[in-house]
């Protein structure tokens, strides 16, 4: 979180002011089904409209790109943007985003290079070639990550660029370049798109021609062997937060290096970095460290090792570990709940409903549940029964028994839930009727 607000709105608003304006924007995202409601959470908060193409499987940007460009007519001019990057300057995101139309009408796919500040290893480089027009250039060639003293060597060369991954180019462009390059991606992608299915702004791409997709990236798949490129150079303040170290970095440091960022405390400690956002955590006399405290799970790293947690991830799904893939705050197109505490027979969330919202009617084979409202009112859907609870005032739901929560406020709804049974799993949920078209 940048300011209050998370590193894809922030995506979404900076995607709004290319169009002119910082309140409608006509976007296509694409994610992972189980973030599905955070992603139109996102989009709603931005201010933008759009589609959102549900993946079945993670399938890398080539496949996600390809889907982005069925999606839309072949004229569309279509500027991908990665969710994790941190540009402060929107007017400059803007103006480099202009700059590259001119050649994407041209029929090049255009890229966008960040002018090095340093020399890092977390990035790829873009090696500029001749000037098309002073303001867009030839990519003469593509540099994956390099060691530290090859970095220091290509920034010393002044023609290179740190490789965004943010892309403008036309969908008929990027078909034809991937029917050339990657035909087998865009066959799965054809194949998915062709059989999707769409419910309100969620778009299904069939799932077993999709999960048959290769997995590669953009740049190996089709850009490294394609003809017409071309790149923009971009001079302002750019970060991919893609990494912990990225994310501290956005922290100012204190006179012993170290960052903090919610209630931290470094004590004789240097270069030390601390995400805390729920709960006290102190360091003693560490250095070089980073420290990262969720709800979920607790992360702490040597700073020369960040760039390896994505590897950490991997065991962790390898092994089934279910912080892996699944967290305590879960979005809802009607809020959240967050779990905050569970045993064998028992599960206790906290439960925010939005004005006007209403979960799905509903019953469990399985659990029982006491209501507890917190704040706001909610009107409850009890079998035949229906009745307005308010701050302090409870009711149980039986096994089995029919009922609904809304909220027919103006403010959020807050509660309250104990759930108790033999089985407290999210999918002992039969839907009778639902808002938001889930089974």
């Amino acid at each position: 979180m940048i300011g209050n607000k998370s590193l894809l709105q922030l995506t979404l608003e900076r995607v709004a002011k290319v169009n002119g304006t910082a309140t409608i924007a006509e976007v296509i995202c694409v994610a992972a089904e189980d973030y599905r409601f955070l992603v139109s959470e996102a989009m709603q908060t931005a201010k933008v409209k759009g589609t959102i193409i549900l993946e079945p499987a993670a399938r890398n940007t080539a496949a996600a790109m390809a889907l982005a460009a069925l999606k839309a007519a072949p004229e569309d001019l279509l500027l991908f943007c990665p969710s994790d990057h941190h540009i402060p300057d929107t007017n400059a995101f803007a103006t480099m985003a202009q700059q590259g139309i001119s050649a994407a009408c041209q029929g090049a796919i255009v890229t966008f290079g960040v002018v090095p500040s340093f020399p890092s290893t977390a990035y790829g480089y873009i090696e500029q070639g001749t000037s098309n027009d002073n303001i867009s250039f030839s990519v003469a060639r593509f540099i994956e990550k390099p060691t530290a003293d090859k970095a220091e060597e290509l920034i010393l060369q002044g023609n290179m660029l740190w490789n965004a991954g943010i892309f403008l180019v036309q969908a008929g462009t990027l078909l034809t370049a991937m029917e050339e390059h990657a035909a087998d991606i865009l066959q799965s992608c054809r194949q998915a798109m062709g059989q999707a299915t769409q419910d309100q702004q969620f778009v299904r791409p069939e799932p077993e021609a999709f999960i048959a997709c290769r997995a590669d990236s953009i740049d190996y798949a089709v850009l490294e062997h394609h003809k017409k490129m071309a790149v923009v150079p971009f001079s302002s303040a750019w970060s991919d937060v893609g990494s912990w170290s990225a994310v501290a970095n956005l922290c100012s440091p204190d006179k012993q290096g170290n960052r903090i960022d919610g209630q931290g405390l470094a004590i004789q400690s240097e270069r030390t970095y601390i995400h805390a956002p729920h709960r006290v955590v102190v360091t003693l006399g560490t250095q070089d460290l980073l420290v990262i405290d969720t709800p979920d799970a607790l992360l702490v790293v040597a700073s020369s090792h960040a760039e390896q947690v994505k590897t950490v991830v991997a065991q962790l799904e390898a092994s089934e570990t279910p912080e892996a893939g699944i967290h305590r705050k879960v979005a809802r197109p009607w809020g959240w709940y967050d779990s905050i505490d569970r045993g064998e027979r028992f599960q206790v969330k906290r439960i925010v409903v939005k004005p006007g919202s209403s979960l799905s009617l509903q019953k469990h084979h399985h659990r029982a549940e006491h209501w507890i409202i917190v704040s706001g009112t909610a009107m409850v859907t009890k079998g035949t029964e229906t009745f307005l609870l308010t701050e302090n005032q409870s009711t149980y739901i039986p096994i089995g028994e029919i009922h609904r929560l809304e909220n027919p406020g103006k403010t959020d709804l807050e509660m309250i839930e104990v759930q108790s049974g033999s089985y407290l799993h999210e999918d002992d949920i039969v839907r009778l009727q639902d808002n938001f078209g889930r089974a």
